[in-house]
């Protein structure tokens, strides 16, 4: 057998919304997405899905909303520079800033910023 990972999607309350954000992270989200249902933004080889929480809600049954933080997404930066600059647009346009951008021990630049459905995106160079 041989599996192979399809794509990575999260749910969204508006998909213009959460579109914007991810444009700033730098996705190439397809023209006329703001409108959809369901988002498909490939990436080098990976898919990256968006699909709103009222279309997941008619196909789950028993449709709990999530609590916590239970995934990193993490997106790489080509330098330390540039994951400030990200950083310091999305907290400029209002976005929650959830960890300010910091060396770490092993050697990353990381910072945290939640996106517009509370999601913890890491940014990191």
């Amino acid at each position: 057998m041989t599996v192979k990972l399809k794509r990575v999607a999260i749910y969204v309350e508006e998909m213009k919304r959460a579109l914007d954000f991810y444009r700033v992270l730098g996705l190439a989200v397809p023209d006329g997405a703001d409108e959809a249902h369901h988002v498909d933004v490939e990436q080098e080889g990976i898919v990256f899905a968006f699909d709103m929480v009222e279309s997941v809600k008619s196909v789950f049954e028993g449709w709990e909303d999530p609590v916590g933080y239970r995934t990193e997404l993490a997106f790489q930066f080509s330098s330390n520079e540039a994951l400030n600059e990200v950083y310091r647009q999305l907290t400029t346009l209002g976005y929650d800033g959830f960890l300010e951008p910091r060396d770490t021990p092993w050697g990353e630049r990381y910072a945290i910023i939640k996106d517009p459905d509370n999601n913890l995106i890491s940014l990191v160079a």
